[in-house]
């Protein structure tokens, strides 16, 4: 049964990460000129799809689903990943930040098994911590090929386009994560 449970868990978790990476999340705003409309965060729901399926689904799944998006993207059969796919991308600055959804997935599905973890604050300040594993593997990786040779663009700017430029835009999409996770775990998840 438990393995049942994961392996159905981690094909959910894949299929929300193939359907986050096609989304662009926005804030929406009205103004008394234009009325209506919506500020593009900056970034895809993907890390929010890893994120949600390892608070709901545990590390196992969630851990699985990220290898499986990291196979899909990088064998090229599927362009999940934000700029294509294949082997090529492992040449990308990006790269760092979708092999940091590995560690991600497993420390907040982990913390995510404790059993005093049911109140918002802790689902959100998990998911935060699955945000700067993410940033800090992605970093990681720009200073290493920088140091390498690898880029050519400058570090600082390398660490703004990539790193800090997303990170309000993750950090504001933890919070859906975890009022969606706090919802939803008492109806998806299975003891431990």
């Amino acid at each position: 049964m438990r393995a049942l449970l994961n392996w159905s868990g981690a094909l959910a978790g894949l299929l929300l990460l193939i359907t986050g990476g096609l989304l662009q999340p926005a804030w929406l705003q009205w103004s008394e000129v234009s009325g209506l409309h919506s500020i593009n965060l900056g970034v895809t729901a993907q890390l929010p799809a890893l994120l949600l399926t390892a608070l709901i689904c545990g590390p196992r799944p969630a851990f699985m689903a990220a290898i499986a998006y990291l196979a899909l993207g990088l064998s090229g059969v599927l362009m999940v990943f934000h700029s294509g796919g294949g082997l090529g991308y492992l040449q990308l600055p990006a790269f760092g930040y979708i092999a940091g959804f590995l560690p991600a997935a497993w420390l907040c599905g982990r913390l995510a098994q404790r059993d005093d973890v049911d109140q918002l604050e802790h689902l959100m300040a998990i998911a935060l911590l699955g945000v700067l594993t993410v940033q800090l593997c992605g970093g990681l990786n720009l200073v290493v090929g920088h140091w390498a040779g690898r880029w050519a663009d400058p570090l600082p700017q390398l660490l703004l386009s990539y790193g800090l430029l997303p990170l309000g835009g993750q950090i504001l999409l933890c919070a859906v994560v975890a009022v969606v996770s706090r919802l939803l775990r008492p109806l998806l998840t299975v003891n431990h």
